[in-house]
């Protein structure tokens, strides 16, 4: 039996990509709606309804409504959009974090899917609050670089234009007053008291990010090294193909520096650390397109219905 698929907001980045990533499987029937009738409520409800598994690729108010429309008891949706993430009775979707939330995935009937940035810091963050390695009153701070794409048709259409503005030639600082979106799960899901200070960056490339948080060895509730960091992390995340902890010193081999796209078109994630006794820098690397939208997304989708996480993806 084929598993009936339904992507509500096909036309978007991540749908797009969820689409091309499952487009050629012969385990998935794909439900298509009419281009006329994107925003007709009843066709809608009719194609999710319909499925067996929906994606949510839509705005905030647009995923409530769509979720609204759900009248059928056996759909279960995964939702890309931020409405629901912090939500009770929603599953968060990075399995890697435990077992636990491996299995409200597998057995969940709504699931939400990370966001980009917050997918980076949560990769760092939550494990070493899990550990007792980082007290959860640390003032965290943090900063994101990521790809234009990570802004919708819009920012893509603003950046690719022949006569765009020339300050986006340089990377640009937004969210600067501190409310951006996604810092309510980065708060949530990693168990800090407070959120974090953060600073998203985006610069002249298509896609993939990278995200930053740095520790002063002091204010942590263990001794810790760059060695023994690195050995913690590679422990936690033993075994699991989408997130690789990389060796200390694999900067190197790109003579220092970790760029925003050296994993564009991956759907995994790197993690790298660095520094010294005193001060240590934690380092995600990955796409967001990939491991921080639809990637992440078929990984969840492919958990639900029991295949091999990795299938269809780009590892």
């Amino acid at each position: 039996m084929k598993t009936k698929v339904f992507i509500d907001g096909s036309e978007g980045t991540t749908g797009l990509r969820i689409h091309e990533r499952l487009d050629n499987r012969d385990d998935i029937e794909l439900l298509t709606i009419a281009p006329e009738l994107r925003k007709d409520p009843a066709e809608r409800s009719r194609l999710i309804n319909s499925s067996d598994i929906t994606f949510l690729c839509l705005p905030d108010s647009a995923a409530r409504e769509a979720v609204a429309l759900v009248t059928n008891p056996n759909v279960r949706i995964i939702d890309a959009s931020t409405a629901h993430r912090t939500e009770a009775g929603w599953a968060y979707g990075f399995p890697e974090l435990s077992a636990k939330h491996r299995e409200a995935i597998r057995t969940g009937k709504r699931i939400a899917n990370p966001g980009c940035h917050a997918s980076g810091f949560i990769s760092l963050v939550y494990p070493l609050i899990a550990g007792g390695i980082l007290p959860a009153d640390y003032p965290v701070a943090s900063f994101s670089l990521t790809g234009y794409s990570g802004g919708g048709k819009k920012m893509i259409a603003q950046y690719e234009a022949s006569d765009r503005d020339a300050e986006l030639d340089a990377p640009r600082e937004y969210g600067l007053s501190q409310q951006h979106k996604h810092l309510k799960e980065m708060r949530l899901i990693t168990g800090l008291s407070r959120a974090p200070l953060f600073t998203p960056i985006v610069s002249d490339y298509y896609s993939g990010m990278v995200v930053n948080v740095p520790l002063y060895t002091d204010l942590l509730n263990t001794t810790q090294t760059p060695e023994s960091l690195q050995a913690f992390f590679t422990d936690y995340y033993a075994n699991e193909p989408f997130v690789k902890v990389m060796p200390l010193g694999a900067e190197s081999e790109m003579s220092g520096f970790l760029s925003g796209n050296h994993l564009s078109g991956y759907d995994g994630m790197q993690i790298y650390i660095t520094g010294n006794e005193n001060r240590i820098q934690l380092s995600s690397v990955f796409d967001n397109l990939g491991k921080g939208a639809s990637g992440a997304a078929i990984q969840c989708f492919n958990i639900m219905t029991g295949c091999d996480e990795t299938k269809g993806l780009n590892l």
